[in-house]
């Protein structure tokens, strides 16, 4: 039993810590894992712990080559805890993290495909999920061509209809809005974006552009 919640702290600390350094996603993602449930193995909490150990210490690395062996690594620990619960979305998510510091975000949205689908997604909250909607939206952005943007607008209606205290996700949106040429739709997420982040410059600039054209 001290073993558990001793443990439990510890994978508390080491995800405040992975996620001071990453910050583009909301701590609030793995809150729920809490971390794996009491069924959930207890090997596979340590591959989670240490991978998300690595993965910090990948983020946080000024050095290229140190920095993507490390991401390897944690890859690596989140598949271990994949094989052993693979109903839980954190080790998925987790994986997702490792694999786009390695530059593949192509498999990386793939992880995500698996956090979100009816497999696991019932282990994350409805705003853990606004939050992985939302990095996979950002992903799939990152490798679409132009003008390829509905699934990432999908995601996103979705991530802050979810979850809408998330200015970025509402930045993005009306991104895509004006990519598709959806001027009205586009004003009303960056408003919506400025409300939750009053000072978001990038919002706000495109704002006043596209009220003046």
């Amino acid at each position: 039993m001290w073993s558990d919640l001793i443990l439990q702290a510890c994978i508390i600390l080491i995800i405040i810590l992975m996620f001071l350094i990453m910050h583009n996603i909301p701590q609030k993602l793995f809150t729920k894992l809490r971390l794996y449930s009491r069924r959930a193995n207890l090997q596979a909490k340590r591959h989670f712990v240490r991978g998300a150990q690595l993965l910090s210490q990948a983020r946080s690395s000024k050095d290229r080559s140190k920095s993507s062996s490390l991401a390897k690594e944690a890859e690596s620990e989140a598949e271990k805890a994949i094989h052993l619960d693979p109903k839980d979305a954190a080790a998925h998510i987790l994986k997702a993290l490792a694999l786009e510091l390695q530059g593949f975000k192509t498999s990386a949205i793939d992880s995500l495909d698996v956090a979100l689908s009816p497999l696991a997604v019932k282990s994350l909250s409805d705003l853990e999920r606004g939050d992985a909607l939302y990095k996979r939206a950002e992903l799939r952005l990152s490798v679409s061509r132009r003008g390829r943007v509905d699934l990432v607008v999908e995601d996103l209606v979705e991530s802050v209809r979810l979850k809408n205290d998330n200015a970025k996700a509402f930045g993005l949106l009306a991104e895509c809005y004006e990519k598709k040429g959806l001027k009205e739709e586009a004003k009303k997420a960056y408003e919506d974006a400025l409300k939750v982040q009053p000072n978001y410059n990038v919002a706000q600039e495109a704002l006043d552009r596209l009220v003046s054209s």
